[in-house]
């Protein structure tokens, strides 16, 4: 049986985490074991819960208590829900809840980039994509095409940020991931996803070549081969390395790697947004010989 709460006062402290919490302070940089994430809708809820992420409270339009929601109420009978007409609820949040669900859950700590990668033959890497709905299209698209898992660089958007969850449609639980180390140069360095640049911990790759990766710097260059090479489908493993938003990948990332890839254009146009390339690249690559 559920244990339905409903709200009274808006200003309860147990609701700060939906209404007044921001995401650094969801993610909780000083503390990371207490972190905590928000996953939006039955569908989403439901694939945290299957990846063993542990729910604290959920809030809830009062008419999926019985419905969408009761499957996986059913699955957490003692977690505490917080529920109350749609209108109440949209003034609380200041926008309307997905598909009338959200629930706060706890992180997990981050595994080893050797954990992440120990059977992976295709992996995705991220340098400094610092935008969440990038980073949540990109997850969705490593799920369904064919990537093993996916590293990020310091710098990188947090995958569970409420918005790279509900774009990632909960692909973000189903898709091993976590982040790769700073250059021991950087490590005292802060990172935030919105930094400048310049001032982001430079990525410690070293790691990708003693797990045996071969890597693909995915880059605009006329020193490059074409997506479809057949040397990149016989690679048997292969990291795609990804850049940031607008500026691309680092050029010593790119000197670094073992193969430059371009995807062909036609009608002009030069460049795709990372998560459309994102989405090509892992098409392509993820299949091998």
């Amino acid at each position: 049986m559920a244990h339905i709460i409903e709200i009274n006062d808006f200003s309860a402290p147990e609701l700060d985490v939906y209404a007044r919490l921001t995401e650094n302070q969801l993610l909780n940089r000083a503390e990371p074991e207490k972190g905590i994430f928000i996953a939006e809708s039955p569908k989403v809820i439901a694939r945290a819960l299957d990846a063993g992420y542990e729910p604290i409270s959920f809030l809830l339009e009062r008419k999926h208590i019985e419905g969408e929601a009761k499957d996986i109420l059913a699955r957490v009978p003692d977690v505490p829900v917080y529920t109350a007409d749609f209108e109440i609820l949209k003034q609380l949040t200041g926008f309307p809840l997905t598909r009338g669900a959200l629930c706060a859950m706890r992180r997990m700590p981050l595994k080893s980039v050797e954990e992440v990668c120990a059977d992976a033959k295709r992996i995705a890497v991220l340098e400094d994509v610092v935008n969440p709905t990038n980073i949540g299209a990109i997850m969705r698209s490593a799920a369904a095409l064919n990537m093993d898992a996916v590293l990020l660089t310091p710098a990188c958007s947090n995958p569970l940020y409420r918005r790279a969850i509900r774009v990632s449609m909960g692909t973000v639980f189903q898709v091993p991931w976590t982040y790769l180390d700073a250059l021991p140069s950087a490590k005292h360095h802060k990172a935030d996803s919105m930094q400048d640049k310049q001032e982001a911990p430079k990525p410690d790759y070293s790691i990708l070549r003693k797990l045996g990766f071969k890597t693909a710097a995915m880059a605009l260059s006329d020193n490059s081969v074409s997506i479809d090479h057949p040397d990149l489908q016989k690679e048997e493993k292969l990291a795609i390395i990804l850049g940031t938003e607008g500026e691309g990948l680092a050029d010593a990332t790119i000197t670094d790697c073992d193969y430059t890839v371009k995807i062909p254009m036609t009608h002009g146009v030069d460049s795709l947004n990372v998560a459309a390339a994102s989405a090509v690249a892992f098409w392509q690559l993820g299949q091998r010989k």
